[in-house]
């Protein structure tokens, strides 16, 4: 069956929240540009931006301990570098990540905004290339809103599909038809990607990303009703090109 692209959307960093898009450019072997480009390491092991290892999300500040990141709105501007912080529609903190000392305020505000609920001070990290995902991997996350939709009804209540933290929402599509994608090659516009397993799911989407409250337990509902804690797919890029909203979604072929 073919679906279609209805929302795109990148987290420059990790943890933080999401900004919409109309449309990107895909290349083999990478995950969206600019997706979890960055990251507030908390970790006891080190990070080192020269030589750059994945590490387990347990070392970064995220939605899955840290529930009162939901409430700040962020923009990551990649031309200048700028991150800028924003709470109930008022700036709190704005520092340019490219610059130790810009790097030095977010840092500063985020210790402050936790109120010494994190277990260390936050850093500002990066590397070239890298990405903060949790899969070693550079990958495409996808997500079909019917698959959301049914978690409504087993939940009783309205689930924000941003609360999956995909990069592509898909529409029209069976709910969790997803998962038959998986070892399968799919088209998204012109782009060729090859679908590689189900996300397990963490206490990351038991957070409304609009109030930050921890309001919902999607893992254990996903448990109970379907025997798994498992929603959407990651998906390597096989071949890249521009995607837009409205793209066609679906197996290589049919999609041709």
């Amino acid at each position: 069956m073919i679906a279609s692209l209805a929302h795109l959307q990148r987290f420059p960093v990790k943890g933080l929240s999401a900004e919409s898009l109309t449309r990107v450019v895909l290349s083999q072997g990478e995950g969206l540009p600019g997706d979890r480009r960055f990251a507030l390491h908390v970790g006891v092991a080190p990070f080192d931006p020269d030589a750059p290892l994945w590490q387990p999300k347990t070392n970064f500040l995220t939605l899955m301990r840290d529930e009162r990141l939901a409430r700040l709105k962020t923009r990551h501007d990649p031309d200048t570098g700028w991150l800028t912080i924003e709470r109930d529609g008022k700036r709190v903190a704005r520092g340019d990540l490219g610059d130790p000392a810009g790097r030095a305020v977010i840092e500063q505000f985020f210790a402050a905004y936790l109120g010494g609920t994190s277990r260390r001070t936050p850093r500002v990290v990066s590397a070239p290339g890298h990405m903060f995902s949790d899969v070693a991997a550079r990958l495409v996350s996808i997500v079909g809103l019917e698959s959301v939709r049914d978690i409504e009804r087993v939940v009783g209540a309205p689930v924000d599909p941003v609360r999956l933290r995909a990069n592509i929402h898909v529409e029209a599509l069976p709910a969790w038809a997803e998962f038959d994608w998986v070892g399968q090659e799919i088209r998204i516009g012109p782009a060729r990607l090859r679908v590689l397993e189900r996300i397990e799911r963490c206490a990351a989407t038991n957070v409304d990303p609009a109030s930050g409250q921890r309001d919902l337990n999607i893992p254990r509902a996903l448990q109970d009703a379907f025997g798994h804690a498992e929603c959407g797919v990651y998906a390597e890029v096989l071949e890249g090109g521009e995607i837009a909203l409205g793209d066609l979604v679906g197996p290589a072929a049919a999609a041709a």
